[in-house]
């Protein structure tokens, strides 16, 4: 076969092989993750969206008008905001179970510090917020830690700082994030769903989930895997901050402090809902944003009704739920060419563990007989000369 001939399916190499040969299998294994377990999870969450929107419309006209809708928008981007936070998190392998204690501190902060302007609250806000995620990142990256073990020291940090605060703030200022919900739900719904198509790109999936252990946990994953957990650890601490100002500003009352550790469990059972791994690395593309929208219309409705359901509820639910659908995307979204291989590769001497097989040789009974057999029946005498000897005859033979 020559250079320029293409490589056929018949030569007895897949073609997974040849497309994933340069895939690296200690960042995961090679191949295209498959997508049709988000796909069809995801339109079940839309189907129940619409069934629990309906029943929000017929027992509460009035959540989906002009001012409930607006307050519904800003309360979906909130809680929006804090499962991006955990769910970016959750795609490096490093989850960030902090971020509900950095909401509800930023919102006490900004129910205090908001005389002094959006800008100046926020900014400072944003600083504390970004230090406080690269510390944690650096301290999971350094000593190589889990990610869980890390935030949630970080965590009781931030409780220390609520527990200062004895009695609800009311919020300071006049910021009212309802007068732009439109616009904060549609920004929300762009960086939701532009996010999970980048998600999807094998590249970019590899790239941000290189700190998935792929063999023994405590092994270190490279700098490369280190840097994007630092990256994820000051955004996902970031957004959960600005989670927390909406928080407090679409609030009807003052902010009462608390643990935050229910916003964390509503926002990590919230992003397994909608498709990201707990393992890490695989997500889905629309998930995120229905399963916000879900939960959001879900806790609407039951405000409706009258009934008195708390996040810890709620949240729970949808982690045990998460859980199930973590199973169902490891089990149905790993790359195909990993079973297909395994499938097709044969079990004898005939394979390699590079996937390439080679041919068994024919057996040895089939091969011609070496001597021509005599067409009459006179039987030939082994020892005679004549037939070994081919040669021409010598000048000094008996006959010159």
């Amino acid at each position: 076969m020559g250079y320029d001939d293409p490589v056929q399916p018949s030569s007895g190499v897949p073609a997974a092989v040849l497309e994933n040969v340069f895939d690296d299998p200690t960042h995961g294994e090679p191949g295209r993750d498959r997508v049709a377990v988000h796909v069809t999870w995801e339109l079940v969450l839309a189907a129940g969206l619409a069934v629990l929107t309906w029943l929000l419309w017929r027992d509460d006209p009035a959540a989906l008008g002009d001012d409930g809708l607006r307050v519904l928008l800003v309360d979906v981007v909130a809680v929006g905001l804090l499962v991006l936070a955990a769910g970016l998190s959750l795609r490096t392998a490093a989850v960030n179970l902090a971020v509900g204690p950095v909401a509800v501190a930023a919102a006490l902060h900004f129910a205090e510090q908001g005389d002094q302007g959006v800008e100046v609250a926020v900014g400072h806000a944003a600083a504390v917020a970004a230090v406080g995620g690269l510390l944690v990142g650096l301290a999971v990256v350094v000593l190589h830690v889990p990610g869980w073990a890390a935030s949630l020291a970080g965590a009781a940090g931030v409780v220390v700082y609520i527990e200062r605060r004895a009695a609800p703030v009311l919020v300071q200022g006049g910021y009212d994030p309802r007068d732009s919900a439109f616009y904060l739900f549609a920004g929300f719904a762009a960086v939701a769903v532009l996010g999970g198509l980048f998600g999807a790109i094998r590249p970019v999936r590899r790239l941000v989930g290189r700190f998935r252990a792929v063999a023994d946990p405590a092994r270190r994953r490279g700098g490369t895997a280190g840097a994007v957990v630092v990256v994820s650890f000051v955004l996902s601490t970031v957004l959960a901050m600005l989670a927390g100002i909406l928080i407090a500003g679409n609030g009807a009352g003052p902010v009462v402090p608390t643990e935050g550790l229910g916003w964390t469990v509503l926002a990590v059972g919230t992003a397994l809902l909608g498709g990201t791994s707990a393992y890490g690395r695989r997500g889905g593309i629309f998930g995120t944003l229905l399963a916000v929208s879900l939960i959001t219309v879900l806790l609407a409705w039951s405000g409706a009704r009258g009934w008195q359901v708390s996040r810890w509820t709620v949240g729970g639910a949808a982690l045990g739920v998460g859980l199930v659908v973590t199973r169902l995307v490891e089990a149905y979204g790993r790359p195909r060419s990993v079973g297909a291989d395994a499938e097709a590769r044969p079990s004898g001497d005939g394979a390699i563990s590079s996937g390439w097989s080679v041919p068994r040789p024919a057996p040895v009974e089939d091969w011609p007989p070496a001597l021509p057999t005599r067409s009459d029946d006179t039987p030939a005498d082994p020892w005679d000369a004549s037939r070994w000897d081919t040669r021409p005859p010598r000048w000094d033979g008996g006959d010159r």
